[in-house]
């Protein structure tokens, strides 16, 4: 039974790293403008799903991974700046769609997500060891 925890345990703590790459991604090129005629960096999400995980007799349950990286759909930001060498012929720049804001609160879920998941680890090892110790002879 505790293989399928640990199993389980493992897939919400790769997915949540794997998030915690995309809000930094997206974090570093928070401030990233185009040149004119140019896409902007849009912001990168991840979509997750349940998915089945290998326990430790051939059972199958459920954890989570992610199934696929979407582009934000949120408008660009433009700013007026003249003299920006990437300003068009109005004087305007165009900016990526990321919200700091919004992606300092995903990192701060995503980071209590994975130390949740750390304290769930933890529990179940020292389970898992009072178990073996009930065992021993003394």
């Amino acid at each position: 039974m505790s293989a399928d925890v640990f199993s389980i345990i493992g897939s919400a703590l790769n997915a949540q790293d794997m998030r915690m790459g995309a809000i930094s991604s997206n974090l570093a090129n928070a401030a990233a403008v185009a040149a004119p005629g140019q896409t902007p960096y849009r912001a990168h999400e991840l979509v997750f799903q349940a998915a089945p995980v290998e326990g430790g007799e051939g059972d199958t349950n459920m954890g989570v991974q992610v199934i696929a990286t979407v582009q934000s759909n949120a408008p660009s930001q433009r700013r007026y700046d003249p003299g920006n060498p990437y300003a068009d012929s109005t004087g305007y720049v165009t900016g990526s769609n990321v919200s700091t804001v919004d992606e300092m609160v995903n990192m701060i879920d995503s980071s209590n997500s994975y130390s949740a998941s750390v304290a769930m680890l933890q529990q179940a090892s020292r389970i898992d060891q009072q178990i073996i110790n009930s065992f021993q002879v003394t």
